[in-house]
């Protein structure tokens, strides 16, 4: 189930080309200056993952790359920075060289599997067009106890100002039972929600494996 229905791979590979076109053209929205109280909401939406030094973190639609700099304080080991829009990933290298760009839809990412112990998917998550196959995509490259963090640093009714004017579809940020629903299946145990008027952020941490699990898998 995706945006509410069913869509064909032919339909996902076109909102993802309308996406990836329509945000390399708004890259000069995405320079700073940021609005009045976004860069202090950042900082605790990069804080809420508990980066350790040395962990192997994910950035999902990074786009130009506004939490790469908080996330490097942290003295991660790795950034990978996901987005669909290679324009977008330019600026980013532009600004934060030190990090690892893909161009790819998130589904289809191939890095090594239990290799992960952070993926943010900050102010992305109405726009990721095939969900369940992209959680699923997470679950495999999350090492157990890694965190998953879906936010935005604008609230969640921010979404609902921008439908009307959006050339593709936009789901809403979900409720705690929803994300339940979606992230179970893919050992994952919400640990945080956060469900302000201007500050959304949900974490989840990747279960490990129960005995009978480990050995169904050795």
């Amino acid at each position: 189930m995706i945006f509410g229905k069913e869509l064909t791979e032919e339909e996902i590979n076109r909102i993802n080309e309308v996406q990836r076109d329509f945000f390399g053209g708004l890259v000069h929205v995405f320079d700073p200056p940021l609005p009045e109280g976004v860069p202090e909401r950042l900082e605790l939406i990069v804080a809420s993952a508990e980066i350790n030094k040395g962990d192997r973190v994910l950035d999902v639609g990074s786009g130009t790359g506004i939490l790469i700099p908080l996330i490097r304080v942290y003295e991660p080991e790795i950034i990978f920075a996901c987005d669909l829009s290679e324009v977008m990933l330019a600026r980013l290298k532009e600004h934060c060289p030190y990090a690892h760009a893909i161009a790819a839809d998130l589904r289809d990412l191939t890095l090594q599997a239990d290799s992960l112990d952070v993926v943010f998917m900050n102010a992305c998550y109405p726009n990721i067009v095939d969900k369940e196959s992209s959680f699923a995509n997470i679950g495999r490259m999350m090492k157990a106890g890694g965190r998953l963090v879906i936010s935005h640093p604008m609230g969640k009714s921010f979404i609902d100002s921008l439908k009307e004017k959006s050339p593709f579809p936009l789901d809403d940020f979900p409720e705690q039972p929803e994300v339940e629903r979606l992230l179970e299946p893919h050992g994952f145990e919400i640990q945080r929600f956060v469900d302000e008027a201007r500050l959304y952020i949900l974490v989840a941490t990747k279960r490990h494996a129960a005995c009978g699990e480990r050995a169904d898998h050795e």
